[in-house]
């Protein structure tokens, strides 16, 4: 895209950000009722479809395929649109490998990506056609494959998996020349690590399955993390403390919830300035990322009010909004 592509672009997104949700909204919807008064108010803000009904998961799903639309109508360069479909693509394959094995269907597990839903990508993986992936996945698809086959091992396809979505995205970063792009990247592989970490040090894992499980990671030390893991959850603590997610730390001492609900912050307050720019992709990129943060605020939300938690449990989980 040139210098004139981007304004255009911009101007779409800054009329688009005057739909997005506030800290306001956010703060009604928690005092709400139950789950159908979030979800008349959400219909009310133009969520959804005529499709989705008033059904929660076909809304979410609906904003989702909504961004994705206004992403590619926008013409950003495909690899980058290629690089944030990471998670959705990489999640495909594992979700298209798992059916394929025990040929169960599991549709609702697939997202609705345009070049490699479902279909797609059952079709890829039945026929080995695996050049016809995106060049991240097709030397990792036939391990993954054989990996599923031989072991019917759901959480080992999924930890490789996981890993090799992670080291992609970390390759990718370390690649771009956009200092917001890069730091995204970075910060995703970072932080997705330290959550590993986590769940790993909880399960008693040993140092050895840690390290295996974490991908290359530029902003921390993935041997001092494993090691740190591999011990007391104090230990895991000290490591982080001593790292540029120390306040991350402090807010894992109160839950691992309270943990991702920082994350999620401090990335939506990395992007703000973004509201300033106009020729560059970074403010296309900013919200495309807070209407994810959006969308994950809503779902916990939904879920939250579904299951009984109080007020109070919610506004502990619940992130803050771009606008």
């Amino acid at each position: 895209m040139n210098d004139l592509d981007y304004i255009f672009a911009v101007a779409r997104i800054r009329v688009k950000e005057k739909t997005l949700l506030r800290d306001s909204d956010i703060a009604q919807m928690i005092t709400m009722p139950d789950a159908d008064a979030v979800i008349e108010f959400l219909l009310t803000h133009g969520w959804g479809d005529t499709a989705s009904s008033r059904d929660a998961d076909a809304i979410l799903a609906a904003e989702e395929a909504k961004t994705l639309s206004l992403i590619n109508e926008l013409r950003l360069d495909p690899e980058i649109l290629e690089i944030l479909s990471y998670p959705q693509l990489f999640h495909n394959l594992k979700a298209g490998i798992k059916e394929t094995v025990t040929t169960e269907p599991h549709p609702s597990a697939f997202y609705p990506l345009e070049s490699y839903g479902r279909e797609t990508i059952l079709k890829i993986i039945k026929e080995k056609t695996y050049d016809q992936l995106p060049e991240p996945l097709r030397e990792l698809a036939p391990r993954a494959f054989e990996l599923m086959l031989q072991t019917r091992d759901g959480q080992a396809v999924d930890m490789l998996v996981d890993r090799e979505t992670l080291s992609a995205m970390e390759k990718a970063g370390k690649a771009s020349s956009n200092p917001l792009f890069k730091n995204y990247l970075l910060s995703t592989v970072a932080v997705s690590n330290i959550k590993i970490a986590v769940r790993a040090q909880r399960m008693k894992k040993s140092r050895e399955f840690i390290e295996n499980a974490l991908a290359p990671c530029t902003y921390l030390d993935t041997k001092e993390l494993a090691k740190a893991a591999s011990g007391t959850f104090e230990e895991l603590l000290g490591y982080l403390q001593r790292t540029d997610y120390s306040q991350g730390a402090e807010a894992l001492k109160e839950s691992p919830s309270a943990f991702e609900r920082w994350c999620d912050n401090r990335l939506i307050g990395s992007l703000r300035g973004e509201r300033t720019h106009s020729e560059s992709f970074g403010p296309v990129l900013a919200y495309y990322l807070a209407r994810q943060n959006e969308i994950k605020t809503v779902r916990i939300i939904l879920t939250a009010k579904a299951n009984g938690f109080s007020e109070d449990a919610i506004r502990e989980r619940v992130r803050e909004m771009y606008v």
